[in-house]
């Protein structure tokens, strides 16, 4: 799905680059030596010390140069296979170490008034399950708001992207190639008409007071 995805996107026009976390044997750890400089070098408080390294350059370089991807992106298209009712732990930890506190997320700057609140994000993924076991009253239950919830609202748009509907494949193991051969066609013609593609709901800042309490609805 990853060629797939990457030549589809070229196909419309779109300059892309690519970060194969397995083949960079990208590390998915959170440790201090994520950070060349400590603010605090009794005590790691790594959000604190994200925003630090951040402001005075000292993220460890292969930190630093994802989040230059990431910051020059209009888009952000993930693909995967989903283990255990979420991403894999590489993807898990790259959100981890990459998306920072600060130019990121914080206080109040989450949702819709996240760092990243002018991009996209696109996931295609890949599972087991054959498609009636994700839904309303299916054995699963939804996927999007419910298995993947973490994912989906907890990373992407907590950062404020804009969250398109995913692309699922199912039950691919145990597919034949032809089936596989037609998913991918179908993977293609989504990406050809993404900027149509719905975006999954978020929460809404303005229904909620600054403490993130609900606020009372009027008559």
């Amino acid at each position: 799905m990853r060629d797939v995805i990457r030549a589809s996107f070229e196909a419309r026009g779109d300059a892309v680059t690519v970060s194969d976390l397995y083949a960079m044997e990208f590390n998915p750890v959170l440790s201090a030596a994520d950070f060349e400089e400590r603010q605090q070098p009794d005590h790691l408080a790594y959000a604190l010390e994200q925003r630090h390294a951040f402001d005075t350059g000292t993220l460890a370089p292969d930190i630093r140069a994802e989040v230059e991807q990431v910051l020059a992106a209009d888009l952000l298209a993930f693909t995967f296979p989903v283990f255990w009712f979420g991403p894999p732990a590489m993807l898990k930890g790259w959100v981890e170490r990459v998306f920072l506190s600060g130019p990121f997320y914080g206080g109040r700057r989450v949702y819709g008034r996240g760092g990243l609140a002018s991009k996209r994000a696109f996931a295609a993924l890949g599972l087991g399950g054959r498609a009636h076991m994700f839904g309303p009253g299916a054995v699963h239950g939804e996927l999007e708001t419910g298995m993947m919830r973490g994912f989906f609202q907890g990373a992407l748009g907590y950062v404020g992207l804009a969250v398109h509907q995913p692309f699922v494949a199912h039950h691919v193991p145990y597919v034949d190639e032809a089936t596989r051969l037609a998913m991918l066609d179908d993977l293609r013609a989504c990406i050809r008409d993404l900027d149509s593609r719905p975006v999954l709901p978020m929460p809404d800042l303005a229904d909620y007071d600054a403490t993130f309490a609900p606020k009372e609805k009027g008559p």
